[in-house]
């Protein structure tokens, strides 16, 4: 079991550590989880999230390489651009989803998911043997990784930035100095919420995180970052997301440019036409009860993802239908264990972060 650079702090928050992806991490700490769940969506909250992976492409034909292996069009990313795509097999199946930095003209760095990165690891090295010129570089042990998120977030992170430095937007980057610290720091993140997420050196891991909780960011462990994410209707790999079903079965449908001729294009293209067998939905439960992955729908379907709303005080979820049931309002009876319970379909996403 590895251990991020964050690990005696965590233990110092009185966090539950549990297995995760190989990785000893917090589930949650002494304040609970609505608490931390309520955090973010109110004030904000800063994540470990140093067991995800990077993965360094650079040289000459480096934007040529992947684009043929994600799904996005990466020749629209400009030089401190962030864009989200998925990593698909050629019969469409995803393999990962993935976020995508150009750092360069010729330098890009991919963050993947902790459970996937030496399967997207070597996938990358597998298909740039066909591109002279590129190297593919595991950069996972050279990262620490943060995530600061929530309405306040930004506010927070910029009062710690050295002096005439300013925060990138939403889906760009940049190198600044946060708490003394050279970071990369992007404008992305995985609650619904503004926010920045930063890539340190592992030795600076433990300073930025004190700066940040001093400054009144409170820890957050998986398992709010697993609520907020459903809320939003965010996918989680491994669940919402496998290979056995393409982007467009899963709803991401917008980040697959087929014209650009990503491995797994044409398959993508053909479900995109003849229509999908199931889609995936979210859903409320309207009753007691939570619906819990694997859980079978009544005349088809399945549940990938499922939990307790701490901001809605519902039972939420999502789950693949057949796609003509697969529309919002329609009612559904999932079994729970063996007791029905029954929910509605519902418009993405689940809860709508407050405009403030």
């Amino acid at each position: 079991m590895r251990a991020t650079p964050l690990h005696d702090r965590h233990i110092a928050a009185d966090a539950k550590l549990v297995p995760y992806a190989g990785w000893e991490m917090p589930l949650h700490y002494a304040s609970g989880v609505k608490a931390e769940h309520l955090a973010v969506r109110d004030g904000v909250g800063v994540f470990d999230v140093s067991h995800m992976g990077e993965i360094a492409t650079r040289g000459p034909r480096a934007l040529e390489f992947l684009q043929r292996i994600l799904s996005n069009d990466v020749a629209t990313l400009s030089v401190g651009g962030a864009q989200y795509s998925v990593l698909c097999r050629a019969d469409g199946g995803v393999l990962d989803d993935l976020f995508t930095y150009r750092l360069a003209d010729d330098v890009f760095l991919t963050v993947t998911n902790a459970a996937n990165h030496a399967k997207d690891l070597a996938w990358f090295r597998r298909q740039a043997e066909a591109f002279d010129g590129v190297e593919v570089v595991d950069r996972a042990d050279d990262h620490a990784m943060l995530a600061v998120q929530g309405p306040a977030a930004r506010a927070l992170v910029s009062g710690l930035l050295s002096a005439g430095q300013e925060l990138p937007r939403r889906f760009r980057t940049a190198h600044l100095t946060v708490a003394g610290v050279q970071a990369l720091v992007c404008g992305t993140g995985y609650t619904g919420e503004d926010g920045v997420e930063l890539l340190v050196a592992p030795d600076d891991a433990t300073v930025l995180w004190d700066a940040i909780v001093g400054a009144g960011a409170a820890p957050v462990g998986l398992a709010a970052r697993d609520t907020l994410r459903l809320e939003v209707c965010f996918h989680l790999y491994g669940n919402d997301l496998t290979e056995s079903r393409g982007p467009i079965e899963a709803g991401l449908g917008w980040c697959c440019k087929e014209e650009t001729g990503f491995i797994g294009s044409e398959a993508v293209a053909a479900t995109r036409a003849d229509g999908p067998a199931e889609r995936l939905v979210p859903f409320a439960i309207d009753g007691p009860g939570i619906a819990r992955p694997g859980n079978a729908v009544d005349g088809g379907g399945v549940v990938t993802s499922g939990t307790h709303s701490p901001s809605l005080g519902v039972g939420i979820g999502m789950a693949y239908l057949p796609a003509a049931r697969a529309r919002v309002g329609e009612r559904i009876a999932i079994d729970v264990r063996g007791r029905t319970r029954t929910a509605v379909v519902v418009e993405k996403p689940i809860y709508r972060p407050k405009e403030r």
